[in-house]
């Protein structure tokens, strides 16, 4: 994949021809126009289509309906971004989000960010973009002066810092940062990456910097100056329109930039894939291996269609290392597909890298929707690799929820292209996020070995699981955080907090605070639930209860309940108050405190139910698992 195709999004099916014809006959009136805009969002546009579909979607909010889930983003620069609103709203919706941009003005940086009164401040966003080129820093070269050279860099960092924190304060949004793309012009040549001082040395040096300094926090980073080198710096800067209209960068690039923050505020709310579904045939091999047998499939070092499938070997290992589970849909005999992992000698995939195996007659649909039952993952927890262009519009066709990127027609560029495309973008990354390949994996084991129990009880306790339960505390911060700005399905109010909101619940003597984890036999699931109470008098109101699905169907949440219960007798509590929040995701907990024995009071007109349940009430009764305590849950 060459710039210019990474600039167009080539990962995406091209738009339908009448593109804009379908945009303006869009109907908010209709139940399926959410899912119509998602439809169109998910094709390879341009700017001019982008604003289009823009303009669909405020229609839409005109009238009250979201695309997806809300994000509000303020956005403050030094230059102009009145071009990038429409084209972020549109491009927000082939993720799921519903975005609200609120826009400063002009060049109006420091002023924004240290203003509790200002229009980003006081819109609340959820997120800001601090949109700052090298000129907004800003960068001032001085060549062969080394010591001015580290002064600019930690003025820079020092203004980064204040906008980051100023923010926080007064708005309680986390930050995007960007990183700085150089200009392309060298004063010295290739010796520009060596004297001190060069526009080149102080973005890389500023660059590290900022980086470092997100280190610990929840706020984000969007690295333009990669972005930037990867299609090229001189086509990315355009002077001309710089001084014309301030621009920070190229209108060609605008899809791309509007995809990479899309992705990352997606990530922030748990919307990445978490698994890799992968065909064998054409895909980590040359060939078909039930007709070319063993020898005569391409997977060798020196043959050029055998190393480019090596490529792509390398990538899904490389993602599994970071976490992401692997698992493989393939129309072929079980036996014959699983050969070359189990005999030839330049594969690199082993069987035991794949959680699920799925290689039968079966249409591509099929299989996908077994693998996520297996994982207990979601269908939108899915990306799908395949060569074959009728088996990718297959499964579009049939679950739009899954990631399906087009190929190009060299295999060479399959892995490049499956990275590019930013299915597994990360916003953090925590011990846990590596593991969860392995967790998944032992999961999709746990499946197996229930489907061979007799009965529900005892494979239950053929799990030998260990519960742990604490409250909330500096250790766990970070992975409290993510799961709370991650969790969709099992989360019954998808509030979402910062890390410094988790550490003021954790301090605040009117919450208590839950972290709990889970290992059994097959090894640790790491952290696997999140909670949070405030106390009303003699009432706990469940502010946030969230879980891992991979832990469904194990008597977890009873487990839990019992602990609330114990801890709130205690403690003086007379009822336990839970509110479920409806969104598109979290369907799974409609019913979640009616199984748990928890009475109607209330239902909203957003169809928000609220439910109550006396402490006494609490069954007690034996659970599949032991419960260790090693700080005493309490507040």
């Amino acid at each position: 994949m060459s710039g210019s195709l990474l600039a167009s999004l080539a990962w995406l099916p091209p738009a339908p021809t009448d593109f804009g014809a379908q945009c303006k006959v869009l109907d908010p009136a209709t139940a399926d126009w959410p899912r119509q805009i998602r439809f169109l969002a998910t094709h390879r546009l341009d700017e001019n289509q982008l604003n289009q579909l823009a303009r669909a979607i405020a229609r839409g909010s005109k009238a009250g309906i979201a695309v997806g889930q809300p994000f509000k983003l303020g956005l403050i620069s030094n230059a102009t971004t009145h071009f990038m609103v429409p084209v972020l709203t549109a491009t927000a919706a082939r993720f799921g989000i519903a975005l609200e941009c609120i826009e400063a003005e002009y060049d109006q940086v420091m002023q924004e960010a240290l203003s509790p009164a200002s229009t980003v401040n006081r819109a609340k966003p959820d997120a800001v973009l601090l949109a700052l080129d090298w000129r907004g820093v800003p960068l001032l070269p001085s060549p062969g002066d080394a010591e001015t050279a580290r002064a600019t860099v930690a003025a820079v960092l020092d203004r980064v810092q204040t906008l980051r924190a100023s923010i926080r304060t007064h708005s309680g949004a986390l930050c995007i940062a960007q990183t700085l793309a150089p200009p392309p012009e060298p004063l010295f040549g290739s010796l520009d990456a060596a004297v001190p001082g060069t526009l080149r040395q102080l973005a890389h040096a500023a660059n590290l910097g900022i980086a470092e300094g997100l280190h610990g926090s929840s706020d984000l980073l969007l690295d333009v100056a990669a972005l930037a080198e990867t299609v090229g710096l001189a086509d990315w800067h355009d002077p001309m329109l710089w001084n014309l209209a301030k621009l920070p960068f190229s209108p060609n690039f605008l899809p791309l930039y509007a995809d990479h923050v899309c992705r990352l505020i997606a990530a922030q709310r748990g919307k990445s894939r978490r698994c890799l579904i992968l065909d064998l045939d054409n895909t980590l091999w040359g060939g078909v291996i039930g007709d070319d047998g063993l020898e005569g499939i391409a997977l060798a070092q020196g043959d050029a269609t055998g190393e480019a499938h090596l490529a792509v070997q390398r990538a899904a290992l490389a993602l599994r290392a970071r976490g992401v589970v692997l698992a493989v849909s393939s129309k072929n005999n079980d036996e014959t597909a699983r050969l070359p992992f189990r005999e030839h000698p330049e594969m690199l995939l082993k069987e035991s890298d794949i959680a699920v195996f799925q290689a039968n007659w079966n249409d591509k649909a099929t299989n996908i929707r077994a693998i996520a039952e297996a994982l207990n993952l979601g269908l939108e927890s899915m990306a799908f690799l395949d060569d074959n262009p009728a088996e990718r519009a297959l499964v579009r066709r049939m679950l739009p929820e899954v990631a399906v990127p087009e190929l190009p027609e060299d295999p060479a560029l399959y892995a490049r292209t499956l990275l590019a495309a930013g299915y597994f973008e990360t916003a953090a990354l925590s011990a846990e996020d590596l593991s969860r390949a392995a967790f998944y994996q032992d999961n999709a084991r746990r499946v197996a070995l229930r489907q061979q129990a007799g009965d529900l009880d005892s494979y239950l306790a053929s799990l030998n699981m260990t519960m742990t339960v604490q409250p909330f505390d500096a250790v766990g911060r970070a992975r409290i955080a993510q799961l709370i700005n991650k969790s969709n399905q099992f989360n019954l109010t998808t509030r979402r907090y910062t890390e410094a909101d988790v550490e003021h619940f954790e301090n605040d003597p009117a919450c208590l605070t839950m972290q709990v984890r889970l290992a059994d036999t097959f090894g640790d699931n790491g952290m696997i639930s999140v909670l949070i109470c405030r106390r009303e008098h003699d009432d706990w109101q469940i502010d946030t209860w969230l879980m891992s699905c991979r832990v469904l169907g194990r008597k977890v949440e009873n487990a839990v309940l019992a602990e609330l219960a114990r801890l709130g007798s205690a403690q003086g509590i007379r009822r336990l108050i839970g509110t479920y929040i409806p969104t598109e995701r979290n369907r799974l907990v409609e019913d979640h405190y009616a199984r748990l024995g928890f009475t109607l009071l209330e239902r909203r007109d957003d169809g928000a139910t609220i439910w109550a349940l006396p402490v006494a009430d609490v069954p007690d009764a034996a659970l599949p698992m032991q419960i260790l305590r090693p700080r005493e849950t309490a507040t």
